[in-house]
């Protein structure tokens, strides 16, 4: 089920029993329903699965080979250079201290893989497979056992019980919060992880896991986890650090015999040779880097630079495509809320003259080149977003 459609589909799910039963088929946390009394009740096994989602039935089925958006034949080779504003004195993105390089995430690969295409939904890729308890109460993940880092040794369960471990005693304050209703982790074998949960409540649980990134506990062993640092670290993802200037650049080279290579997860994907960030201190020198040539690719956010930074020399040539690249996701909902706490806005009257004077049509004209469309609805760009006047049941 595709992105666009999955939110209307979860909404008409939670209106009755039938998320229960939906959940179930997941395996992702409802509580399992109890038996009349005086009726035995059998163990059910729990169920395997290539895939898991928060809303209805994964799109894509466990034999899929590629994701449908990609072309799995793409040709390797190239590279990229990019931008990136400060710096950077640490390769660790999982702590507080230090400021992490750019790209780091290219290293390393997840228990499960988001797909871009849909919502809340997450398929298996260092773990190959994924087996949810029926009463929600856990999670196992079976890896894959091609997995392998980039020396060679073999991805473990035990890395990845150590993982959860260290990152939630000297990671970053979130995880301890973010993962507070796992009570065991356990490595049964060397490519089966359980995980416990102490309650059924938190649906998004496994999935959550599901996003952890896998480091190696036997390149680690000896060194501070908690010190931020510029020793280049050992991965099993598409990507290695091939070279750095601390603070300026870092460079990343494909692995040309990255063991996931050709799961369904990553084909078609990941395709330049090398991948190079330049650090810049502000987002204007950066932007003549790239009227230099010095960086390939740009992401415009800023109205005013859109619509009159992009007239120079190689653009008039030619050299430079822009484009506007329309998508199917929410947008969210940017507004002003006022504290009806305070006695001043208690006043409906204050609160309708505030946004009479708000002047979007003008501001949008005038200061930001019509670049932008007026929020109408917490659900905007979507097929929630509200259209025309209020119904009568409405």
């Amino acid at each position: 089920m595709r992105r666009r459609h999955l939110i209307a589909s979860g909404l008409a799910l939670a209106t009755g029993p039938v998320l229960s039963r939906a959940w179930a088929q997941q395996g992702a946390g409802a509580a399992a329903v109890p038996a009349p009394p005086g009726t035995a009740e059998a163990p059910q096994p729990p169920r395997r699965t290539h895939a898991l989602s928060l809303l209805g039935e994964p799109a894509l089925p466990a034999e899929f080979t590629h994701w449908p958006w990609v072309n799995p034949e793409a040709p390797k080779g190239g590279r990229m250079a990019l931008t990136a504003i400060g710096s950077f004195d640490s390769f660790n993105p999982y702590i507080l201290r230090g400021a992490p390089a750019a790209g780091t995430s290219l290293i390393y690969d997840t228990l499960m893989m988001p797909s871009p295409d849909e919502a809340s939904t997450e398929y298996a890729h260092l773990a190959q497979w994924v087996e949810l308890p029926r009463d929600g109460r856990g999670i196992t993940f079976v890896l894959n056992e091609a997995a392998r880092w980039h020396d060679g040794q073999p991805v473990t369960a035990q890395d990845v019980v150590w993982t959860f471990n260290t990152l939630r005693q000297s990671g970053r304050p979130f995880y301890r919060a973010y993962w507070g209703d796992v009570t065991e982790v356990a490595a049964e074998d060397a490519r089966r992880i359980v995980f416990r949960f102490g309650n059924a409540d938190n649906r998004e649980l496994g999935q959550i896991l599901g996003q952890m990134p896998v480091l190696p506990r036997h390149w680690w062993e000896g060194k501070d986890f908690a010190q931020p640092g510029l020793t280049v670290p050992l991965g099993s993802g598409p990507y290695r650090i091939e070279g750095f200037e601390p603070g300026r650049s870092v460079t990343y080279r494909r692995v040309a015999d990255y063991w996931g290579r050709d799961l369904p997860t990553r084909r078609g994907t990941q395709n330049f040779d090398v991948m190079r960030y330049d650090y810049f201190r502000d987002a204007t020198v950066a932007l003549e880097a790239f009227k230099a040539g010095q960086i390939d690719l740009r992401v415009e956010n800023v109205a005013k630079e859109w619509a009159t930074g992009y007239d120079f020399p190689a653009a008039r040539r030619g050299l430079v495509k822009r484009e506007e690249i329309r998508h199917e996701l929410p947008t969210g909902m940017q507004g002003f809320a006022m504290n009806l706490r305070r006695p001043l806005f208690q006043d409906r009257r204050v609160r309708e003259a505030l946004g009479l004077v708000f002047d979007f049509e003008w501001m949008n004209a005038n200061l930001f080149y019509g670049s932008y469309t007026r929020t109408t609805s917490y659900f905007s760009n979507s097929e929630l977003a509200a259209t025309g006047l209020p119904s009568e049941g409405s």
